[in-house]
C-alpha cells in the first residue's frame, strides 16, 4: 500500500485540456490556486529520489498515463544497519581530520614545522573536496551508493596505514601524504546521508535518518577532540613521544581496516523492495534519460538554493575554522591545557549531535524548513558572540558551557541545510545538492581557517573570533532572504488535493499524474 506522502492516483475529466495546457484540472485549480506555479513535465530525476517526493517521467503522453498498479513497498529493519555502518565509516574519517589539529602544538614540536603547516593537515580535507566532488557525484549517479562508500572506506584505510610509516621528525611529508589519502575518502562519504536516507527510509523518518548520518561524522569529530590529547601526552622525550604517536596511528588504522571489511561484507546498494512508491517508480527510470550536467546547471540557476549554498558555507566554514584552531585558542589563554582543549571540542560536538537529532525530529514533525533554519542560524551567531566574550575570562568551566551552546546550534545546523536543500531543489538528486553545499563549506573553511589563524597570531583570539562573528551575521541576513519555495511539499500537497477532488466525482476517468517542478514557474491558464 502506498505510504503517507507517497504519490497517489488522481483523477481528471477526459474532456479537460491535456498536454501543455493541463495544469491539474479546474477542481484542483479552484481548491489550490496558489499551486499554479507547479508545472507538469517529464524530465530526468537521477537514480535517487527523495522519499515521498519524486516521481518518474511519463512515457508517451508527457502529462498523463493510465494509472499503474501500486508497487509493493517495505521498510526493512536492516536499514539501520546500513545507516550505522555508514556513520561509523564517516566517523572514522572525521576522527583522522582532527587528530593533528587538536594537539597541534605537539606536532609542531615533533616535526619541527610552523603552525600553518600543521593547520594544513586539517585543511587538506577541505581543499581535496573542491576539485573531486563533481566526479564523485557523477560516480554516485552511475555506480550507486555501495560503490561510493566502498571506495571511501578503502581510501580511509590506505591513508591510515600510510601514516604509520610517518612517525619520525623528518617524515612530515609522509604524514601529509597519508592525510591527503584520507582526505580523498571524505569526498566519498560526506554528502551521502540524505541520499542514503531517501533510498532506505520511509517518508516519516527520512529527516531523522539524515540527522543520524550526519551525527556519525560529528561523533568521529567528538572522538577526534577527546582521544588524541589522551593518547599523545605532551612529553619532552622525543622517542617516547614517537611511541605515543605510533600507537594512535595503529589504533586508527585498525579501526579503518575493520570498517572497510564490514562494508565489503555487509553494506548493500538498496533494499529488495523500495520503502515508498516514489522510490519504486525511480527504479524504473532508464539511466539514459538522466543528464548529470543538466542537473548541475538547473541547480546553479536555482536562486534560493544558491543563497543556501552561500549561507551553509559561511556557517559550516566557521565551524571548520573553530575546530582546526581550537587548540591554539585554548593554549593561548590556558597554557598546558591540551587535554581540556580536546574536552571543550568534545563538548561542542556532543551538544551539536543533540542539536542535530532534535532538528531532524522537529523537521519530520513540522516541515518548517526556513523558519527552523533561520532560528538555528541566528542562535549560532549568538553562541559565537557569547563564546568570544567568555574565552579570555580565565574560567575554563565557563568556556565549556559557552562552547557547548555554540556547538548545539552550529553543528545542529548541518542536517537542516541538507534537508532544506532537498526541498528547494526538488526533483534533483540529493547527492548533488548536498555535494554542492559541502563544496561551499570547504571553500569557506579554508579561507576562514587561514585568515583567522593569521589574525590570532597578529591581533589575538578576540579579533579572530570577531572575524567569524561578522560572517555569521552576514549568513543570518542572507538566510532571511531565501525564498521558502518548498517544491517537494507543494508537489505532495497538489497530489493529495487532486486525489480529494477525484473522490468527490468518482465517475471521472482516473489517471496517474506526475508532478515535476520546473526551475521557473508556469502561469495558470486564463
Amino acid at each position: 500500500m502506498p505510504q503517507n506522502g507517497d504519490t497517489e492516483r488522481s483523477c481528471a475529466d477526459p474532456s479537460e485540456p491535456r498536454g501543455d495546457n493541463w495544469t491539474g484540472g479546474p477542481a484542483v485549480m479552484k481548491t489550490a490556486p496558489g499551486l499554479a506555479s507547479i508545472a507538469w513535465s517529464p524530465g530526468p530525476l537521477g537514480k535517487s529520489l527523495s522519499t515521498s517526493s519524486r516521481l518518474d517521467p511519463v512515457e508517451g503522453d508527457p502529462q498523463l498515463r493510465p494509472a499503474p498498479e501500486a508497487a509493493e513497498t517495505k521498510v526493512y529493519r536492516r536499514r539501520w544497519v546500513m545507516l550505522v555502518l555508514f556513520s561509523a565509516v564517516s566517523g572514522s574519517n572525521a576522527f583522522m581530520w582532527l587528530q593533528y589539529g587538536i594537539i597541534s602544538n605537539i606536532f609542531i614540536r615533533f616535526y619541527g614545522v610552523d603552525p600553518l603547516a600543521v593547520d594544513w593537515l586539517s585543511m587538506i580535507y577541505l581543499l581535496t573536496y573542491i576539485p573531486l566532488i563533481l566526479p564523485v557525484l557523477w560516480l554516485l549517479d552511475r555506480r550507486g551508493v555501495r560503490d561510493v562508500v566502498l571506495v571511501g572506506a578503502a581510501f580511509n584505510c590506505i591513508g591510515a596505514w600510510v601514516k604509520i610509516g610517518s612517525v619520525g621528525p623528518e617524515l612530515f611529508a609522509v604524514t601529509f601524504f597519508g592525510q591527503f589519502v584520507c582526505s580523498v575518502a571524505t569526498v566519498f562519504v560526506l554528502g551521502i546521508p540524505s541520499y542514503l536516507a531517501s533510498v532506505w527510509f520511509g517518508p516519516r523518518e527520512v529527516s531523522t535518518a539524515c540527522s543520524v548520518g550526519v551525527l556519525g561524522n560529528q561523533l568521529g569529530i567528538a572522538i577526534g577532540f577527546l582521544l588524541p590529547p589522551i593518547l599523545v601526552p605532551n612529553v619532552e622525550d622525543m622517542d617516547e613521544l614517537a611511541g605515543h604517536i605510533r600507537n594512535m596511528f595503529y589504533i586508527t588504522a585498525g579501526v579503518a581496516t575493520f570498517l572497510f571489511i564490514l562494508v565489503i561484507i555487509v553494506f548493500q546498494e538498496r533494499p529488495e523492495l523500495p520503502p515508498t512508491q516514489a522510490q519504486a517508480r525511480a527504479r524504473s527510470l532508464p539511466p539514459e534519460q538522466y543528464s548529470y550536467l543538466a542537473s548541475i546547471l538547473r541547480l546553479v540557476r536555482n536562486r534560493p538554493f544558491m543563497l543556501l549554498v552561500v549561507t551553509y558555507g559561511l556557517n559550516v566554514g566557521c565551524f571548520y575554522a573553530v575546530g582546526t584552531l581550537l587548540n591554539r585558542m585554548i593554549i593561548i589563554h590556558y597554557p598546558g591545557e591540551e587535554v581540556n582543549a580536546g574536552r571543550i571540542g568534545l563538548t561542542i560536538v556532543i551538544a551539536g549531535m543533540v542539536g542535530s537529532l532534535i532538528c531532524g525530529i522537529w523537521l519530520d514533525k513540522t516541515k518548517t524548513y526556513k523558519q527552523t533554519t533561520l532560528v538555528v542560524y541566528f542562535m549560532s551567531l549568538v553562541g559565537m558572540v557569547v563564546y568570544t566574550s567568555t574565552l579570555s575570562l580565565g574560567h575554563l568551566w565557563v568556556v565549556f558551557i559557552t562552547a557547548g551552546s555554540l556547538g548545539f546550534f552550529m553543528t545542529g545546523y548541518l542536517p537542516l541545510g541538507f534537508e532544506f536543500a532537498v526541498e528547494l531543489t526538488y526533483p534533483e538528486s540529493e547527492g548533488t545538492s548536498s555535494g554542492l553545499l559541502n563544496c561551499s563549506a570547504q571553500v569557506f573553511g579554508i579561507i576562514f581557517t587561514i585568515c583567522q589563524g593569521k589574525i590570532i597570531d597578529t591581533y589575538g583570539t578576540l579579533a579572530g573570533n570577531i572575524f567569524l562573528c561578522v560572517f555569521l551575521l552576514i549568513g543570518a541576513g542572507l538566510t532571511a532572504l531565501i525564498k521558502s519555495d518548498l517544491r517537494r511539499q507543494k508537489a505532495n500537497k497538489l497530489v493529495k488535493i487532486a486525489a480529494a477532488a477525484a473522490m468527490t466525482d468518482p465517475g471521472k476517468e482516473c489517471r496517474a499524474v506526475t508532478p515535476m517542478i520546473q526551475p521557473q514557474s508556469v502561469p495558470a491558464p486564463s
